[in-house]
Order: C-alpha cells, then structure tokens, then sequence
C-alpha cells in the first residue's frame, strides 16, 4: 500500500499519520460512539482492517506547554499520542470510496477533519485515482459544507441509506472529488 505523509506542514508539525491496527480498534469504536447517533462497531473496523482497506489515525504529540488543559481528556494511543481523528477508506479501479472519517468530538473544528482529506487527495493520486466517493448523512450540513470546501460536489441520492431512529431510514448524499481538485 502507498503510505501515507508522516508529518503534516506547519502548523501541524507535531500531528502525524499512523495506521489503525487491531491494538487500537476498541479506543476507536469508542470514540465512534462519542462522535455519532449510529457510530461503527468495532467489528464494522476489524472487517475493514481485515479486508485491507486504508486505514489511518491521525495522532498528535502533546505539549503541555502550549496544549489546552481540556485536550489532556483526548484519547491516548498505545505511544502516547493523542488521537485527533482516523479515516477509513478503499481503493477501488480508479477511484478511492472514503467510509468513514471521524474527528475526535474534543478536537472538532479546528481544521484536522481538512488535513485527513488532503491526505486521503494526496493518497488518492499517488494511486493514480481519478475521484474520491462518499456518502454523508442529508442531515449532516456541517459534514457536506466541509466536503464540499475541500472539493466535493453532491452527485446524487441513496434513498433510505442510514438507519435512523427507530425503523426509520435518512438519505445519503453521495458525493464526487475529483483528485487534482482536492484540498
């Protein structure tokens, strides 16, 4: 598998790219379950570890010098690290269909969600992919105004995709990057 960047540029130097592995799936279904109404399962993260797809974490040194006290509460991988977010994503013929992508709720709107997508560009295109697919919930419109300011447009709708409360059923908005035009 191509990796991924190690390091992310300034200001994000001490955050960094590091791949899911079974060691860490519960923390990760645990932050799934902070983050959403209808979070994975662990066992949704093991079936994709286990069919290979891409699966990173985005991990940050702490400094307590310059950290807020309140991020001291972030989850902490088995380094130390803080967990900032992960993404899981699979390659197809041409193209990359991102599954899931989770910003730890503590760490939300302060722009990591943007650098894993840049990543998952720059991942993309280093495999030669044309597009980036994803499903986003109708009801997320801080999701899809994200997706949709680092390149995504909608393309079309799931009917029913999402569970929903009760017997219920959301639609999906499926939406298209295209890889140069990712950011």
């Amino acid at each position: 598998m191509t990796p991924w960047p190690a390091a992310l540029p300034a200001p994000y130097q001490r955050a960094g790219f590091a791949p899911m592995t079974a060691e860490v799936l519960d923390l990760v279904a645990e932050v799934d379950k902070t983050a959403y109404a209808h979070p994975w399962s662990r066992r949704h993260f093991a079936d994709s570890l286990e069919s290979g797809h891409a699966m990173q974490m985005l991990a940050l040194t702490p400094d307590p010098r310059s950290d807020p006290p309140s991020w001291a509460c972030a989850p902490v991988l088995p380094d130390g690290r803080w967990l900032l977010g992960y993404l899981v994503a699979m390659q197809g013929v041409g193209e990359v269909h991102l599954l899931n992508l989770t910003t730890v709720p503590l760490h939300q709107r302060q722009g990591w969600a943007r650098r894993m997508l840049a990543a998952l560009g720059d991942w993309a295109r280093s495999l030669g992919a044309h597009a980036v697919w994803l499903e986003v919930r109708a009801s997320n419109q801080a999701a899809q105004a994200l997706y949709a300011s680092s390149g995504f447009e909608a393309v079309g709708v799931r009917k029913g995709y999402y569970p929903d409360h009760g017997a219920r059923r959301e639609d999906a908005i499926v939406m298209r990057g295209h890889v140069d035009a990712l950011h």
